[in-house]
């Protein structure tokens, strides 16, 4: 007489446990991605409607109310910051950089920086905040 077993084993992968990995890898990256674009200088950016947040650039151009250029928190001079940029970004397929000015900033100090962005036909974004 042949018997049966009832208990087979099944060959197949539960993959529930894997969505619930990559789930916590995908609220991992969303958190520090946030706290890598933190800069030293303070700046109080000015508030738009309506913001799109898009991937941070690596380079970015900190302009201080009283007219002070940074660029990755270092102090650059007004004469030397055409050259500092074209040489930070060189190289890159798509060169890209973001200005950080503050609300206060005079518009011309920002006016001189997208001169130097249009000149080299460099991307530029504008950091701003949401409107509350």
């Amino acid at each position: 007489m042949e018997l049966k077993r009832r208990n087979r084993i099944s060959a197949e992968f539960s993959m529930a446990s894997m969505t619930d990995i990559i789930f916590l890898l995908l609220i991992f990256f969303m958190i520090t991605s946030s706290a890598i674009s933190q800069s030293a200088i303070e700046v109080k950016l000015p508030q738009a409607a309506s913001t799109n947040q898009s991937a941070q650039d690596p380079t970015s151009v900190t302009i201080s109310t009283d007219g002070k250029y940074y660029i990755a928190d270092k102090a650059v001079p007004k004469e030397q910051l055409e050259q500092h940029l074209v040489n930070t970004l060189q190289g890159q397929q798509n060169p890209t950089f973001t200005i950080r000015a503050d609300e206060n900033t005079r518009h011309g100090d920002v006016v001189f920086v997208m001169e130097i962005a249009e000149k080299h036909k460099f991307n530029l974004a504008i950091a701003t905040v949401q409107k509350d």
